[in-house]
């Protein structure tokens, strides 16, 4: 489902604030050289769905990267029409070449400029027509992020991409959450998914968009951190705290807090967590006062809370009472139709920013692309391209730029399953050394008992 990148919200567009950009027509970005084809643009564009614009310079096509496609029309200019591509130096746009006549030298020239596509009126007329149906399609494709709510507003989610069922039917889910700000999520999916991005959503879309969004990895800080963090503190209640600091749910107050690898919270904090979300108060440490907070609570996790219940890791109660609403974001392998999509909006992003013009995948790297496993979901699709786009010697990215990348992932990955193995072998014959005792297996191995439970699992 999704694609990572900046953790943009998603913005809520309503039909009755005419500042916001609503659902139109894909458009049609004409830069004519001369007018000699003026008469045809406004019925292309219209037999593909398009609306027409024209542009005054090359400078027009700089910065546009949404719901557009370009035309250079040189009619008679094809003098001018390789520098005319030259000078569009920031456009991730697809932008085709029309002309009167041309030889092989100037079509060689101009794609090597950056056009994507090279038309030469009236012969290629048809293949114009049926590039821009093409390039209706996947801008489409790329609008699916926009989503109708009941209340007839539209959600766009810009950094998820994607037209799978799977991802709709989720991104559907989440519109019908975005109005109701008290209600707890849990975010689950593998890793790489887009959890962040969609917290992100139900934060921006919602009526607490204005207050703060505060997020917290609960499996990257230490567990005696972690509790002042999210509870605060009181000056001298522990040997640093030299002054008091209010913890993450205080500063959160009216918005939203965004609890990431939920799963992995020690045991000992589950139970201060659920007590603050059945009371909506926390108490900072040290303190024996009770602050009154109006915290939306989203978690995100990897992690089966469930089996995590059953293996005494995650506290019963505390799971029935962040899963209210579960919203499942699928894996990238369950989305095959989506993983070329994402690459090209990804390519079309990397070739703006280091300056590859008007990158494409070969089809080779298509069928490579979709064939792959991609663990790492869309933060893989997304490395690897930007990778590939780095390494690039021309404009054209072949299946072979991602070989190297795929053979370090394969060997990657069989470095930590080998680790695992050890560790957990380890594990069990130390508790079989102790009798079976956990709790002294642990003290042994100098780790807690829910760290060991977690390894024999």
């Amino acid at each position: 489902m999704s694609v990572l990148g900046n953790s943009i919200p998603a913005r809520r567009l309503h039909p009755l604030e005419p500042h916001l950009r609503m659902m139109t027509s894909p458009t049609l970005l004409v830069l004519e050289l001369s007018d000699s084809f003026s008469a045809l643009w406004p019925r292309l564009a219209r037999d593909a769905g398009m609306r027409v614009e024209s542009a005054a310079d090359a400078s027009a096509f700089n910065g546009r990267h949404r719901d557009t496609v370009g035309i250079v029309a040189a009619g008679g200019e094809e003098a001018r029409i390789e520098g005319t591509f030259r000078a569009i130096t920031a456009s991730p746009l697809e932008i085709a070449a029309v002309a009167c006549q041309a030889d092989h030298r100037l079509v060689a020239n101009v794609m090597r400029a950056g056009a994507s596509e090279f038309f030469v009126l009236g012969r290629d007329h048809d293949s114009l027509s049926d590039w821009l149906a093409r390039e209706r399609r996947r801008l489409d494709a790329q609008r699916h992020g926009r989503i109708r709510a009941h209340d007839g507003t539209e959600i766009e989610f810009p950094e998820i991409l994607g037209e799978s069922p799977a991802l709709r039917s989720t991104l559907e889910q989440v519109a019908r959450l975005i109005p109701h700000p008290q209600v707890t999520v849990l975010i689950v999916g593998e890793t790489g998914t887009g959890k962040e991005l969609l917290a992100h959503a139900l934060h921006a879309n919602g009526p607490r968009h204005a207050a703060p969004f505060v997020d917290i990895n609960c499996a990257a800080i230490p567990e005696t951190l972690l509790e002042a963090e999210l509870f605060g503190h009181e000056r001298g209640a522990f040997t640093d705290a030299v002054t008091t600091k209010p913890g993450l749910f205080e500063t959160a107050d009216g918005g939203t807090l965004f609890l990431d690898e939920v799963g992995h919270l020690p045991f000992r904090l589950q139970g201060k967590l659920l007590r603050v979300l059945e009371e909506r108060r926390t108490r900072r440490i040290g303190s024996t006062k009770s602050i009154p907070i109006d915290v939306r609570v989203i978690a995100a996790t990897n992690v089966n809370l469930g089996r995590a219940v059953q293996r005494g890791e995650f506290r019963e109660d505390l799971y029935y009472r962040l899963n209210v609403v579960p919203i499942a974001l699928p894996a990238l392998r369950d989305r095959p139709d989506d993983v070329v999509l994402l690459a090209r909006h990804f390519l079309a992003k990397f070739s703006a920013a280091y300056g590859l013009a008007h990158a494409t995948l070969s089809p080779a790297a298509e069928r490579a692309l979709r064939n792959r496993r991609w663990p790492g979901n869309v933060r893989e699709l997304r490395n690897v391209i930007e990778r590939a786009v780095l390494l690039s010697r021309g404009s054209v990215i072949e299946a072979a730029s991602f070989q190297p990348e795929s053979d370090d992932l394969l060997a990657a990955d069989a470095r930590p399953r080998q680790l695992r193995a050890i560790i957990k072998n380890t594990v069990r014959e130390t508790l079989e050394q102790c009798g079976g005792n956990k709790s002294d297996a642990a003290r042994r191995l100098g780790i807690s008992r829910t760290r060991l439970q977690r390894l024999l699992s």
